[in-house]
């Protein structure tokens, strides 16, 4: 079976070896984030739709399991675009935890469509939800977020704190620092005080580590991840001593497929690959030189290291003029 919604596993310093399933099939979301690094958005939309039918990804999860590979740290929903506009989320989130009984799923969103008392009813059926809020501040929010027309940080914040109220599980919120656009301290005294109310499990401030959609989008330097770290109270602990996970043996043309189908939808580097998926990295190598040769591929130094994506990641110019060719 070649897999078109189940990716992975990636590594996650939140959620360890986290397996992914794509509920949108396509770069499809709310939000069209300066520096998300699965690409720009094809579809800017609030409208909730069966995107990919549930039986579709499950089938496909189950074929999965079916192989015989190492049970992963968590199934998570997330993918080329945001998870709940996706109106099948609530029979996946169940459907994955009936093949996975003994691992959380967890749900990545922008929060957008928290809004919404169904989403969020919704969203209650995770054992974990990762929340993004980059900034509570208008003009920040819409020049690091990007996001629909009528979308504000006020109602996104109101969302999120009605479904702290609903919610059993676990929140981890993440903040994501982009220098000179949501960095002010204006916003680091707003998210203090919504961190203070919200209180989340656990609050994570990252900048940028992988290439994002526009160029020139630069990371904070480490004294102001340092700073706002401290001042909400972050915590930058990364994923506990695991034992090397052990896959099914893959043969050369299975390798590449599951190479390519984690580099459509996360940018990362052989080692990466071949840590989160649990096979050598000799083999990871070879695959990836041959999807660079076929095209399916790109490589791209980054801050001393090579990492890699599909052909698909568009980048826009930093002046925000749309993507180019």
């Amino acid at each position: 079976m070649a897999y078109a919604y189940v990716f992975g596993p990636v590594m996650s310093g939140r959620l360890g070896r986290s397996l992914g399933l794509d509920l949108l099939g396509g770069r499809v979301c709310s939000m069209d984030c300066v520096y998300c690094e699965v690409g720009a958005t094809r579809d800017l939309t609030l409208e909730r739709r069966e995107y990919v039918p549930a039986r579709a990804i499950l089938d496909e999860l189950a074929h999965w399991k079916a192989q015989g590979f190492e049970p992963p740290d968590a199934v998570t929903l997330g993918g080329l675009g945001e998870p709940t506009l996706n109106t099948a989320m609530a029979e996946v989130i169940k459907g994955a935890r009936a093949l996975f009984p003994s691992v959380p799923v967890a749900v990545l969103t922008n929060a957008t469509t928290m809004t919404d008392a169904q989403v969020r009813r919704e969203l209650a059926l995770a054992d974990v939800v990762l929340p993004s809020m980059d900034s509570l501040v208008e003009a920040e929010f819409a020049a690091v977020n990007r996001p629909c027309p009528g979308v504000t940080p006020a109602a996104v914040a109101q969302g999120l704190l009605a479904f702290r109220q609903e919610f059993t599980g676990r929140i981890f919120l993440e903040i994501l620092l982009a220098e000179g656009i949501n960095d002010s301290d204006e916003n680091l005294g707003r998210l203090k005080t919504f961190c203070q109310q919200l209180a989340p499990d656990r609050v994570d401030v990252v900048t940028l580590t992988r290439p994002g959609t526009v160029r020139g989008v630069r990371p904070v330097d480490g004294a102001i991840l340092s700073r706002w770290r401290k001042a909400l109270g972050a915590g930058q602990a990364r994923a506990g001593e695991r034992k090397e996970p052990t896959h099914a043996t893959l043969d050369e043309a299975r390798t590449r497929e599951f190479v390519l189908a984690s580099l459509v939808r996360r940018p990362q580097t052989v080692s990466q690959l071949a840590q989160a998926l649990g096979a050598p990295q000799h083999a990871v190598r070879a695959a990836v030189e041959a999807l660079e040769r076929a095209g399916d591929i790109v490589a791209r130094a980054d801050r001393g290291e090579v990492c890699y994506h599909g052909s698909g990641h568009v980048l826009e110019d930093a002046r925000g003029c749309g993507p180019t060719p």
